[in-house]
């Protein structure tokens, strides 16, 4: 199977080939990956160097141009360092454009905190009019990238080198139900879905899978809770912990509920390490996952 990021620069080879309206814009990240599409397309894939701000700028104003770029780095240098460049140059200016991230919150363990972007969907969502996308699996990054591009709105495509199992039949926008159950729902967010199953196999859970994470799918929850019988929810996200917990209660505040929102803590772990070695310490394996879930709604 292929990665995320190898999917994306496949799919979106194919989207400069049919579609004029597509650049891609980099700041040295994936360059190398992009030199087929670059030979085919002068002039439409831009790389401006190791100069975030810029890429953001430079994104910014060709989609005052009419056209849809596709920014492309990693998350701590295409939300973090450019963060004002996001706000103004796209969001003020009340233009469109899709933002593409690799590299998660820890996949990159090796390269240290500069590399590490928890807080990337908490920061977008102190701006308005995001749509936010976390798959998890290639096919649904090529899925929703797709949809993203036929737009003309502010979409985040967060991409991981983690992936789960079996792609998913989702849909842009909506949660999609993985199994019903009556002690409770689980919400569990693009490469967290193979953990939470993992964790809760023998439970008697309700698990969403979610995908778009902002818009939320408030109704899809509100179904599941009444159709569960408990307004008991936990969220697993693959990002800064407690992120969507205002989402789910708005979406239930009408009702008496509690929420654990579990993901990456806010303590940063000044070691390096795997991927696999992060996910365990921040409490997102299946075993701690297991014992975190049951706790809450024992």
């Amino acid at each position: 199977m292929d990665t995320m990021r190898e999917r994306f620069v496949a799919t979106a080879t194919e989207l400069l080939d049919h579609d004029p309206r597509v650049l891609v814009v980099l700041a040295d990240i994936t360059d190398s990956q992009f030199e087929p599409a670059a030979a085919r397309h002068p002039g439409r894939v831009i790389n401006v160097g190791i100069r975030e701000q810029l890429l953001i700028g430079v994104t910014g104003g060709l989609a005052l141009a009419g056209l849809r770029p596709i920014a492309h780095t990693f998350p701590s240098f295409l939300v973090e360092r450019p963060f004002e460049q996001v706000k103004l140059d796209i969001g003020h200016q009340g233009v469109g454009a899709v933002l593409v991230s690799y590299g998660s919150s820890y996949d990159m363990s090796a390269e240290g905190r500069t590399h590490q972007a928890p807080g990337d969907v908490a920061l977008l969502d102190t701006l308005d009019g995001w749509t936010i996308h976390v798959p998890g699996h290639p096919d649904e990054a090529d899925r929703l990238l797709r949809h993203a591009v036929a737009g003309d709105d502010r979409v985040y495509l967060r991409l991981s080198g983690e992936s789960n199992a079996q792609a998913q039949p989702v849909a842009p926008g909506r949660f999609l139900v993985a199994r019903t159950g009556h002690r409770g729902t689980v919400i569990a967010v693009g490469p967290m879905l193979q953990p939470v199953l993992d964790a809760v196999a023998d439970q008697d859970i309700t698990i969403l899978y979610a995908v778009t994470v902002r818009p939320f799918d408030a109704g899809a929850l509100q179904g599941a809770v009444a159709a569960s019988g408990s307004a008991d929810v936990v969220i697993v996200e693959p990002y800064l912990a407690g992120t969507s917990n205002r989402e789910i209660d708005e979406a239930l505040m009408d009702l008496p509920h509690r929420v654990l929102g579990l993901g990456v803590g806010r303590a940063e772990l000044r070691r390096y390490g795997t991927p696999v070695e992060h996910a365990a310490a921040h409490g997102l394996d299946a075993a701690s996952l297991r014992e975190r879930i049951s706790a809450f709604l024992r």
